[in-house]
């Protein structure tokens, strides 16, 4: 594993740290409640606390994960706009799905250099004797 990080900048940046908190109703997906803390742990009252809603939708390849944040200042407040905030990262996602799927149809072959409009691709498959 070591040698992954190696090649990256895998430095945590001690300013920017958050204790997490789950919470899930066991059904539709969680929601992260990220509460800013300062290098020794202890609450950072400067920062405000982030809501990350989870959850995975099904496709024929499988179960998607959906991750998005949640505008709020409180937990009620995050889990009456869980619905809305799924919603519009499941739209977004479709659409970046089809964006990508639509980039790879129109996907342009490059003949070989030096193969003429229209002809035969030189080396056509015929056996080369040394």
């Amino acid at each position: 594993m070591a040698d992954e990080i190696a090649g990256m900048n895998a430095a945590m940046t001690a300013e920017d740290l958050y204790r997490e908190e789950t919470y899930t109703d066991r059904r539709v997906g969680t929601i992260q409640r990220l509460i800013p803390v300062g290098k020794d742990g202890s609450a950072d009252a400067s920062r405000a606390e982030l809501y990350v809603g989870q959850t995975q939708v099904m496709t024929p390849a499988g179960a998607l994960p959906i991750s998005f944040e949640i505008p709020a200042e409180n937990l009620e407040q995050a889990v009456a706009g869980f619905a809305d905030g799924a919603k519009v990262a499941l739209e977004d996602t479709m659409q970046r799905l089809e964006e990508l799927r639509r980039e790879a149809a129109s996907s342009i072959i490059v003949p070989e250099a030096g193969a003429a409009p229209g002809g035969p691709i030189p080396g056509g498959g015929k056996i080369r004797m040394p």
